[in-house]
């Protein structure tokens, strides 16, 4: 089994570049990191007074382990991996059932191959949508999030909103990196469903290959999107509805790229600056 972040850490010498004095490192990295697992939480509880608990949950769990954090890891995979597991936990204790209601719907129903259209997106140029439905499909990828059950919610704010590789997904949340990618690639699927849903379309064309050979196209798009680059065959290879089906998916991660620069609330900021400066 893998080793969480903070008990891996222990074993190790602390660098001799890293503040030793918690009471400063800690306020130092909320300033860095505080916006980006304020969003993190958020995702995952779907309740602004839920995560801004959380986050100072989890702030305080860094501040008491911080002796255990060896500076070879990067400290903003550190503290989401933190705060990811906080937020997990306050899941475990809700007493109302919400989550054990979310289901997530079979692969069949995810995949593309019987659908009529495609969402209404200038698929050559280099930005796929306006101004104005990015911020459309920043809300609509907000609410398929919620809709995710915790188990594929997480991973998948941590690849695609926070960018994490996931290798460190899957140490975070100690998992094998299979069945982190499985969980990822199943919640993209559902999040393209959503917009395919509910954003303008037009008319799918029929596709020009068999079906095996697109959904040979649909793992390479995957797996290039779990890599953090650009789909590695040519264009002239896959057919116009497989360039728009693609779009979806990289409208829908663009989206949740989006969802973390959202700024913290005023009020939540203040308080946790106050309860982390009473630390010092």
């Amino acid at each position: 089994m893998v080793l969480p972040y903070t008990v891996a850490m222990a074993t190790t010498a602390k660098s001799p570049g890293i503040e030793r004095d918690a009471a400063k490192a800690i306020p130092t990295l909320f300033k860095q990191y505080g916006e980006r697992t304020y969003a993190l939480a958020f995702r995952i509880t779907g309740s602004a007074q839920e995560a801004e608990d959380v986050v100072q949950e989890s702030f305080m769990k860094a501040f008491r382990r911080w002796s255990t954090f060896d500076g070879r890891a990067d400290p903003g995979t550190w503290l989401y991996t933190i705060t990811a597991r906080t937020a997990k936990h306050r899941f475990r204790k809700r007493k109302d059932g919400s989550t054990r209601r979310s289901k997530m719907r079979a692969f069949s129903d995810l995949m593309p191959w019987n659908e009529d259209s495609v969402v209404d997106l200038a698929i050559d140029r280099r930005q796929p949508a306006d101004k104005l439905m990015r911020e459309e499909a920043k809300e609509l990828v907000h609410d398929a999030i919620l809709a995710l059950p915790p188990a594929y919610r997480v991973p998948v704010l941590m690849k695609d909103m926070l960018e994490m590789p996931v290798a460190d997904i899957a140490e975070a949340l100690g998992m094998q990196e299979e069945t982190v990618k499985t969980r990822i690639h199943r919640a993209r699927l559902a999040i393209r469903k959503s917009l395919n849903g509910e954003l303008p379309t037009r008319r799918a064309t029929t596709p020009e290959y068999e079906k095996q050979v697109c959904l040979d196209l649909l793992k390479a798009k995957l797996a290039a999107m779990d890599e953090g680059h650009g789909f590695p065959i040519g264009r002239e290879v896959f057919c116009e509805r497989c360039r728009s089906v693609f779009a979806e998916f990289d409208l829908g991660q663009g989206a949740c790229v989006d969802l973390a620069d959202d700024k913290m609330p005023k009020s939540a900021r203040a308080r946790l600056e106050k309860a982390i400066k009473a630390l010092s």
